[in-house]
Parts: structure tokens; sequence; C-alpha cells
């Protein structure tokens, strides 16, 4: 199979699809791929670095897209990316489709074979292409959020792990999946004192056993948020449905009861946000404020990091890529329920219940 790495073209997105020592097990086993120049240079990795696996260097985005079988990527295609993508064509990223409309309209009309790594689930019910990402991103909500506390960028001027003769900032995690946990366990790390809430009663006694003590889990309903906004500095949205918008979580008036300078930090942003005031930005321009609340809203957190990012999420794609390579998209998924959970578009059809009905679409095909 001929694979493409594609420079990813999204406003502030350094991540790669693909390290050169994921090239390597791939052209090892006689698939040529085809890399785009400079694709890796944020992550740390030269065209050199994929030459030296074997890989070719292609000198535009139109070059990869027309010569791939396949195109492995990081982040959902942009408008300027739409007619690249040819009939048949595979595209393996992130989609997240139910949050763009007009993304699932132009890869319908493409006409080609989109796997997303968002819905590729294991017989766990695990996630294990969006982990590594979530881990990312809530790490990082933590440093995003401590440094907008700082009054300089309209925050309360907050140290969040407080000094002696001081008290610690206090944090409200929505969400005790991946991102949550990651985010109390760094805010915990920091002094902080954490909040964490949600609705399935065995991920809070998970939380309950392996955390501090200064980290407290509640059931999740509205009371209680209502209750924790009044007091907590910053505010972790970690909520996911897999392949489905997120659930508004904090409606627009409840920021009126939060104070001047609380911190947002929505990492459920990519699937539409669990903050009703929540609206993607980029990491040029990271934050807004409505209310004298301070939202960051980064739909690509993980790839102010992309040697972190790019490493850490070609660990877990690359079985997925060569399997995709050696058999080919159906017999893969055929043969791999997690892949197979992974379609969501299909030659023009809907095959995702979530996305259809995020749009209140009536017909998917099975």
């Amino acid at each position: 199979m001929i694979v493409g790495v594609p420079k990813e073209i999204k406003n502030n997105e350094s991540r790669v699809g693909m390290t050169p020592a994921g090239v390597l097990e791939l052209t090892k086993r006689n698939h040529t791929v085809y890399v785009q120049t400079t694709a890796g240079i944020a992550s740390g990795f030269s065209d050199d670095d994929y030459q030296q696996v074997g890989a070719q260097i292609l000198p535009s985005i139109d070059a990869v897209y027309a010569e791939s079988d396949m195109i492995v990527k990081v982040k959902e295609p942009i408008p300027e990316e739409y007619n690249l993508i040819k009939e048949d064509q595979v595209v393996f990223t992130y989609f997240h489709f139910a949050a763009d409309q007009e993304l699932t309209e132009a890869m319908i009309d493409s006409k080609s074979v989109c796997i997303a790594y968002e819905t590729v689930q294991d017989a766990n019910g695990k996630l294990p292409l969006l982990t590594p990402m979530s881990e990312v991103a809530g790490r990082m909500s933590i440093q995003q959020g401590a440094k907008y506390l700082e009054k300089p960028v309209k925050g309360k001027g907050l140290l969040l792990g407080g000094v002696p003769g001081v008290s610690p900032g206090k944090v409200l995690v929505l969400g005790a999946g991946v991102v949550g946990i990651q985010a109390a366990k760094m805010a915990a790390g920091l002094g902080a004192h954490v909040t964490i809430l949600d609705i399935n009663m065995d991920r809070l006694r998970y939380v309950n056993d392996i955390m501090p003590s200064h980290v407290v889990t509640e059931f999740s309903n509205e009371y209680n948020i209502r209750k924790h906004i009044k007091t907590h500095d910053l505010i972790i949205g970690g909520v996911l449905i897999p392949g489905a918008k997120a659930p508004k979580l904090i409606t627009r008036d409840m920021l009126k009861e939060m104070d001047s300078g609380t911190v947002i930090v929505d990492v459920a942003v990519d699937q539409g946000g669990c903050i009703e005031t929540t609206k993607a930005t980029t990491h040029e321009n990271p934050i807004y404020i409505i209310e004298d609340v301070v939202h960051y809203c980064v739909a690509n957190m993980p790839g102010a990091v992309p040697h972190t990012s790019t490493v850490a999420l070609t660990n877990v794609t690359l079985p997925y890529v060569i399997s995709l390579a050696e058999k080919g998209w159906e017999m893969a998924c055929k043969e791999n329920t997690a892949l197979f959970k992974g379609l969501n578009i299909i030659k023009g059809k809907v095959v995702y219940q979530l996305i259809a009905e995020a749009f209140g679409w009536e017909e998917v095909h099975s």
C-alpha cells in the first residue's frame, strides 16, 4: 500500500501523523510511504530522519494526497484539504464529525473511507487511540489553567498551589475519565484542592482509591455543579460521549454565579464542548472572556507539545496502520472489532449512528 503523511495545516498544529520509527515499520514490510517535506520538523523529525528509514519526501500536500492510497494524519481535514481527498482513499485521523456538519458533508461528498481515531473502541469500552491525547490534554489543562489564573491575563491573580500561610486554589473537574484523572493528578501534584464529579460511581470509587486525600469525589448533577462553580477557581471540562456531542453541563447563566477571573478549560471542545459558551480557539488566540470568566478552549491542545504528542500517538495508531496497509481497510476492519468501530463514513455513507443523531439525520448505513 502507498501511505501518505501530509503536513498538518490547521492553525498552530505542530504534530505529524507518524514518527520515523512508525515509517520504518511500514517500509520494512515493503509498503511505500510518502511524507510531505518538513511535515515532522515541529515535532523534532527532519526530512532526513524519514528518508533514512525509507520514506520518500514529496514537495507539497497536493502530491501526498494524489499519490497515496491511505492518508495518516492527526487532525481532521480543513476546507483547503477537502478537494484533495480522493474517492476510495482511506483517511485515518481524528475527525470529531458530530461537532462539524460541514466537515461531515465534505467527507460524504469525497466518497472516501473515513476511519476516526476517536471512535476506535476495544472490547472493554476503552478508546485506545484517544487515550494518549486525552492524557496530554488532561495534564496540559492544569498547566494552562494555572497560567490563566494570573492577573495579567485577566485571571484571579491566584497561585494554584498556594504557599505556606496561603490557601491553595480549588480545581473542579467535570468527568472522571482519562482527561479528568490526568487533570486531577496534575492539580493535586501542585497542591491544589481538587473536586472531581462524574455520574459513574465505579469511576468515582477508582479516583477515591488512587488519589490523595485532597482530591474529593462527588456525584455529578446540576445541583452539585451549581454549588461548586461558586467556590472553585479553575474548572476543567473533561466529559466525553464517544463519537457524539458533549453534554452541556455548565450553561451561560451559571457564569454569573462564578467569581470574576475564574478560568474554564474545556478539553471537550473537539466534541462541541461541555460548557454552553464554549467556542473553539487556537494556540495563537487561546482565550476569550464572557461574564468576567476566562475561557480557554483550544481545540488541539496537544499540538503545543508536538514531540511528546506525536510519539505517544504513533505508539498507539501504528498497529492499526500496519493492519490497514497489510490487509486493506475492509479485511482489517472485519477482523478487528475495535478498528471496525472507527468506521464513520464509507464511500459517501454515514455508518456511525451518533453522527447521524447529532445532525438529526435518520439514515445510517450498516
